[in-house]
């Protein structure tokens, strides 16, 4: 990929310890904002892990169909309910350059590709997945939370060979009305045809966060942030 030239985005930064050498870039869903995950962080436990900074942006407004055209927070237009009819690739390729600079801000802070996981949830997810698996280094770890694989027929000619075995952290709600199970499931099975290697998680929620799946989240982030990866 090329060197990006997007901007930085707005963004909520926190440390779990002083000096970090891993970072959590984490982006959130259609109409939030980086405060969205935030508070999370008190909550996982980080014991065994390397000092992590969590980084929160912001993602840009624009119109979004699915939504009468109301100018909201999103990383990329939706058109469909289905979510991948009439993707928009202009948008999810320009929110892509500019998770890309977010990578480089944390590289240029000292802090190693290996040692970065990108994670989001729902729109957040599918951008952390297309950006991580199209990223030209070897990441530390994907965390795709009620989301999906967007333009999932272009993966197998884009996707880098850098992180054809980064761990993939999938989880989703039986109960979600916005992102349905079966196109999680039929994500899960795109990259698992693909070679990934995923770490598929279901709770009995809707579209949100569950108690138990904060705890698989900090499992996740010790087992590929340990110390032992610094």
């Amino acid at each position: 990929m090329t060197t990006p030239i997007a901007p930085l985005l707005q963004r909520i930064e926190i440390e779990s310890a002083p000096h970090p050498t891993a970072a959590v870039i984490w982006l959130h869903g259609l109409g939030a904002s980086g405060d969205d995950f935030a508070a999370i962080v008190p909550e996982l436990n980080l014991r065994g892990c390397q000092p992590i900074r969590f980084v929160f942006p912001h993602a840009p407004t624009m119109p979004v169909s699915i939504n009468n055209g109301y100018v909201m927070p999103a990383w990329y237009d939706i058109k469909n309910v289905d979510l991948v009819r009439q993707e928009d690739a202009a948008g999810i390729h320009a929110s892509a350059l500019a998770i890309e600079a977010l990578i480089a801000a944390e590289v240029a802070r000292g802090i190693r590709p290996e040692n970065i996981v990108l994670a989001g949830f729902s729109q957040g997810c599918a951008m952390a997945l297309h950006a991580g698996l199209r990223h030209s280094a070897r990441l530390g770890g994907i965390m795709a939370l009620s989301g999906y694989l967007p333009l999932a027929t272009t993966v197998a000619a884009e996707r880098s060979p850098a992180n054809a075995q980064t761990p993939i952290f999938m989880a989703h709600g039986t109960a979600d009305p916005v992102v349905l199970l079966a196109r999680a499931e039929a994500s899960r099975q795109a990259l698992l045809a693909l070679g990934y290697a995923v770490q598929w998680h279901t709770y009995p929620m809707p579209h949100s966060v569950h108690p138990q799946e904060v705890m698989d989240i900090s499992q996740f982030l010790q087992t590929v942030l340990g110390v032992a990866q610094g």
